[in-house]
């Protein structure tokens, strides 16, 4: 996996990042994390920060690298281009010295120039091969006088083909692409430049990667076949594309990078779930670790995924990004997880921003057992993480609301009077000890039995919740305590006096 610091981590380039995972450890072979900065100035130290910090956040591993201080090898990684300079100016001389390669002198605006004249002339545009002819000596002597030059790969005439693992053959024009620029000096080696040297003394065998890098394909077959080497095989992922299937997703499909679905509150296993099936899914006949046939199954742990995973399932068409799908599979894995677990992940972010405000404001918070009761009752409905505190608020502050949400339908304020003032008489005889789901339904479910359950049990939930949707009646009560209920029920008496 080769991303670039240039910026977050794009979640289509983790579902990269997992086929290749998937294939190495299938394969019993090795998978190697390679920052790829060549590009100074776009490259930041804080993108490969935060690049490390999402792959190990997700469970992506690496099994090979060179820590940070270079003094050992470590699980995260990574390699660094720009601390492998020496190896490709050895290959930029070897190439000059051999002369498939050249420095070339042109101009931006003789290049320019030249290709809008060929654009004119219904040429393809390409270079002209005008500095080939520059003999060693000129381009010795022009280079110690300063003049700027870049180097060029002599580009034959022919085709590249190749075999694609997901896209089967390929062919290439080589005159569709001309001498290229493999480097703006001999210690500025191009991207194309870079990554076949890093393939080769890595010995890689295989490069998985979007398809934004299949144009990259034939201009790296030709720098190997220059420098004599054996390029790997590749596979090329098709892009996500919309929900709608017309172009690739975009921020509007839900987001683009790791780092915004995990503000949003997904968890990396839904996220992993997901991503393997975009674009991937095992054969029906295909067993899973469980000993069961797959089927239409769509639910796999990590090491369900290695044991089915080829690149022969592998489809060519673009899968569509759906974020309700996500979220489907968001809630499978929250529903499944420990509250306990749910409660440290709430700490430490949604929930340190909701209720910090309020401590300051001296609103009371909920202590961790009513923190469990509420994770407990939320998780089943809960897409995200985002959606705990949301639901927490009404336990931690009664929201503002119209009184005539306490009657119920054909009913009356008179009525719900009544019917909430037998309730909360009903409450004060159950201590605090007891002041359980189970014990308040057997003290309450009698009287809403007898004098009608939505007449009972509406202005109820809603003197309780201030909210017409909302969890039952009993399951707050639990959580507000004794103390907290009688007060809301008291304070919803006093606003029907305004219906």
């Amino acid at each position: 996996m080769a991303p670039s610091p240039t910026g977050h981590l794009h979640i289509g380039g983790v579902r990269t990042a997992l086929y290749n995972m998937l294939f190495a450890q299938k394969m019993g072979g090795t998978f190697i994390l390679r920052i790829e900065d060549t590009d100074e100035e776009r490259s930041k130290k804080e993108f490969e920060t935060g690049i490390l910090a999402d792959f190990k956040w997700m469970g992506i591993t690496f099994d090979e690298g060179i820590m940070p201080d270079g003094s050992q090898k470590g699980e995260y990684g990574p390699y660094r281009q720009m601390e492998r300079l020496d190896l490709y100016e050895t290959a930029l001389k070897k190439l000059l010295v051999e002369h498939k390669a050249y420095y070339c002198f042109c101009s931006k605006e003789e290049l320019e120039a030249q290709r809008i004249n060929q654009e004119t002339t219904g040429q393809v545009p390409k270079y002209s091969g005008k500095c080939r002819s520059v003999t060693d000596e000129e381009a010795s002597q022009r280079l110690e006088a300063g003049a700027a030059a870049v180097i060029r790969l002599k580009v034959a005439v022919g085709k590249q083909k190749f075999t694609d693992l997901v896209r089967d053959e390929v062919v290439f024009e080589n005159s569709l692409i001309g001498d290229m620029v493999i480097a703006k000096s001999l210690r500025q080696p191009l991207y194309n430049f870079a990554v076949v040297i890093d393939d080769e003394t890595m010995k890689i065998s295989h490069v998985i990667r979007g398809e934004e890098h299949l144009a990259n394909t034939p201009k790296q077959l030709l720098i190997a076949e220059a420098l004599d080497y054996k390029s790997p095989i590749f596979a090329h992922l098709s892009v996500f594309l919309s929900a709608t299937g017309k172009g690739k997703m975009s921020k509007r499909d839900g987001g683009t990078t790791v780092h915004e679905y995990r503000e949003a509150g997904y968890l990396p296993e839904a996220l992993l779930n997901f991503l393997v099936l975009m674009g991937w899914h095992p054969a029906p006949e295909q067993s899973t670790v469980q000993g069961g046939p797959v089927g239409d199954r769509e639910l796999f742990t990590l090491e369900d995924m290695i044991e089915l995973f080829s690149l022969e399932r592998v489809q060519k068409a673009g899968p569509k990004f759906n974020v309700e799908k996500l979220n489907w599979f968001n809630n499978y894995y929250l529903r499944r997880t420990d509250n306990t677990k749910l409660l440290e992940l709430l700490k430490a972010s949604f929930l340190a921003t909701m209720i910090e405000p309020l401590r300051a404001q001296g609103v009371k918070i909920p202590d961790d057992i009513q923190l469990m009761k509420m994770i407990a009752l939320t998780k089943e409905r809960a897409n995200t993480l985002t959606d705990f505190p949301a639901a927490f608020s009404l336990f931690i502050k009664l929201p503002v609301y119209d009184p005539k949400m306490l009657v119920w339908k054909k009913g009356s304020a008179d009525s719900a009077r009544e019917h909430l003032t037998t309730v909360l008489a009903a409450l004060e005889t159950i201590s605090e000890t007891e002041f359980t789901k189970v014990a308040l339904e057997e003290k309450i479910m009698p009287l809403a039995e007898s004098r009608g359950k939505g007449d009972v049990l509406w202005p109820l939930r809603v003197a309780v919740s201030g909210s017409e949707f909302s969890p039952g009646p009993f399951e707050i009560l639990e959580i507000l305590g004794k103390h907290e209920s009688l007060l809301r029920i008291e304070f919803g008496l006093t606003k029907l006096a305004e219906v």
